[in-house]
């Protein structure tokens, strides 16, 4: 059981004590830190309003209303979105011309988490300046509620899935003609979460028939939520058997994508966004964006375009950065998150899978073939679990030092650079491990190096 302060917001395990998990007294805590900063930052408006959506999990409701009655004691206007999805509370935040946005999710991990991730005015991740400020004022708990006149009020508003489908749809480079004209059958993994009603609705639209797995919205997970080949064994078999043309999976919040190829193997979380990039640069000549633990398809693609690929720190925030910096006409993670600017700056699953059945409609090929079409990378991602005793940075050190003739990369954690594969050593923001990601040109190849690492490092840490 654990509780994670970081300047993108507070993620921690419901229940157990104050401070060490993310109890009540926690989220309204937190919930007042982030209304006092937005109070602080435009102490200029008389009415500050703050978008909240959240999953499905089983905490939400609860968590929902510590945060909105904060935020109402502080005299914040707050606009409900109740069950929603991260991309779609970052769409409307600038559309209600709102100050602030507060996601309930703890995206792709189990049911016991829970978190509260901030946004800004424009629907985006706070800066870390941002994020530090707010940890400052939960610290000294530097709280001044409103009086009973001035108290703020709730507004409901169960439009926005609507909403953001048609400011998808109103893309020019969805292809509604060619999706409706190639009559997709799809099969749908949503986690049970807000994905199973969402990504529905937006399939309907576009004509493509949905087989609906998991999306009853319970918040009973059916498998781990997060979207790895070894949880996804029920859709794999279940796209062979209905013989669907793919199936679509996402994680709680619907912020990452995955795709399952029509024979039942897995597309690949990380050419989720290659393929949309590709497609994409395809329309428009542009710069592409990626965290440093993504494939090197991406810059292969993006060169084949005539385009120009750089590599962010870990973290949406920095992509995003890095992203407007280089004028990127799409980014996102290795994950499966796809960020396109045209649309809004934030992973959306939703956008996603309109752009990948755009490109896969015009190319009229299957999805077996379109992942054939890029070059063959092959990754492994492990982690080893921390323990206080472990001094994380001494490790990376001391990998640093092993391996100074290669190309090293120290911005995230450690990445090393050789010819033919990488890897990158990372501390998690968001789990009290080590991330250890690799990439080569076979399968065997990336578990053997990843292996090797483990190896080193339990040998340096003693464990």
């Amino acid at each position: 059981m654990t509780l994670i302060k970081s300047i993108s917001g507070i993620r921690g395990t419901i229940g157990g004590k104050v401070g060490e998990n993310l109890t009540p007294l926690d989220a309204v805590k937190f919930a007042a830190a982030y209304g006092t900063w937005l109070k602080q930052e435009y102490a200029h408006r008389p009415d500050i309003k703050v978008v909240i959506g959240r999953d499905a999990r089983i905490s939400g409701n609860m968590i929902q209303e510590l945060v909105v009655n904060t935020l109402v004691g502080l005299g914040i206007e707050v606009v409900s979105l109740g069950l929603s999805t991260t991309p779609t509370v970052e769409v409307a935040v600038p559309l209600e011309n709102a100050e602030g946005g507060i996601i309930l999710t703890a995206s792709h991990n189990p049911k016991q988490w829970n978190a509260l991730k901030l946004l800004n005015h424009k629907g985006e991740f706070l800066s870390a300046a941002d994020g530090a400020k707010i940890l400052t004022i939960a610290e000294a708990e530097s709280f001044d509620f409103a009086e009973v006149d001035d108290l703020g009020e709730v507004h409901i508003n169960d439009a926005y899935f609507d909403i953001h489908i048609d400011e998808i749809l109103n893309l020019p480079l969805v292809n509604e003609e060619a999706i409706a004209k190639a009559k997709f059958t799809v099969v749908l993994d949503a986690v049970n979460s807000t994905g199973g009603i969402a990504i529905p609705l937006l399939l309907e639209r576009l004509g493509v028939d949905v087989i609906k797995l998991y999306c009853e919205p319970t918040g009973e997970f059916p498998h781990n939520p997060e979207p790895l080949k070894e949880h996804l064994t029920d859709i794999c078999k279940k796209v062979v058997e209905d013989k669907a043309d793919f199936g679509i999976v996402v994680d709680p919040d619907v912020d990452r994508l995955a795709f399952i190829a029509e024979d039942g193997e897995m597309f690949g979380e990380e050419y989720t966004l290659v393929a949309v990039a590709d497609y994409v640069l395809g329309k428009k000549q542009g710069n592409t964006v990626s965290n440093m633990s993504s494939s090197r398809a991406l810059r292969d693609v993006t060169e084949k375009h005539g385009g120009s690929y750089k590599a962010s720190a870990v973290g949406e925030v920095n992509v995003v950065e890095m992203m407007k910096a280089t004028e990127a006409v799409i980014g996102g993670e290795g994950n499966g998150g796809i960020i396109y600017p045209e649309l809004h700056y934030g992973r959306d699953a939703l956008v996603g899978i309109a752009l990948f059945l755009s490109h896969l409609a015009e190319k009229k090929i299957s999805v077996s073939e379109l992942r054939k079409s890029y070059p063959a990378y092959f990754m492994s991602k492990k982690k080893i679990a921390l323990t206080p005793q472990i001094d994380v940075d001494g490790i990376l050190a001391e990998m640093t030092k092993r391996y100074d003739t290669e190309d090293i990369t120290t911005i995230d954690g450690v990445k090393i650079d050789f010819p033919e594969n990488w890897v990158h050593l990372r501390k998690s923001n968001t789990e009290p491990i080590i991330r250890i990601y690799t990439e080569a040109k076979s399968q065997a190849e990336a578990d053997e190096l990843a292996d090797k690492f483990i190896t080193e490092i339990s040998e340096i840490a003693g464990i």
